[in-house]
């Protein structure tokens, strides 16, 4: 199986609901590293699972999309607590989106899709899924 990755970050405000959350459930802001690495059996005719550009540039958009904003306030994460590992499913999920609408072109053979968020050089969490 081939890999593509790809690296960008996003900065986010948030909260958690629970007591297993400790301090965590004031507002704080956030900084993740997240890889997207898409996976496939097969190169195309130039030797290519994914035109790296593409790629980059629709991993920018999905972070984008959070980037600066307290995600308590935002409608889509109402009653949800924001964990590393919901947001590495959102951001596949929105990254997948986009795979199966071929904004990484007609090329790309991509079959697999695996999103990390690094919380910390010693901690992150991925999700990982077809597109």
């Amino acid at each position: 199986m081939f890999g593509v990755t790809v690296r960008d970050h996003m900065m986010v405000a948030h909260s958690f609901d629970g007591e297993v959350f400790g301090p965590a459930q004031r507002l704080h802001g956030a900084t993740f590293v997240v890889d997207a690495t898409f996976r496939g059996d097969t190169l195309d005719d130039d030797g290519i699972l994914v035109d790296i550009g593409r790629a980059a540039d629709e991993l920018r958009s999905a972070v984008a999309d959070l980037s600066y904003r307290n995600l308590d306030d935002e409608p889509e994460f109402a009653g949800t607590n924001t964990t590393t590992e919901v947001l590495a499913k959102h951001l596949a999920d929105r990254l997948a989106e986009r795979v199966r609408a071929g904004a990484l072109g007609p090329s790309a053979r991509v079959t697999g899709l695996v999103v990390t968020l690094h919380e910390s050089h010693i901690a992150w969490a991925s999700y990982e899924r077809v597109p």
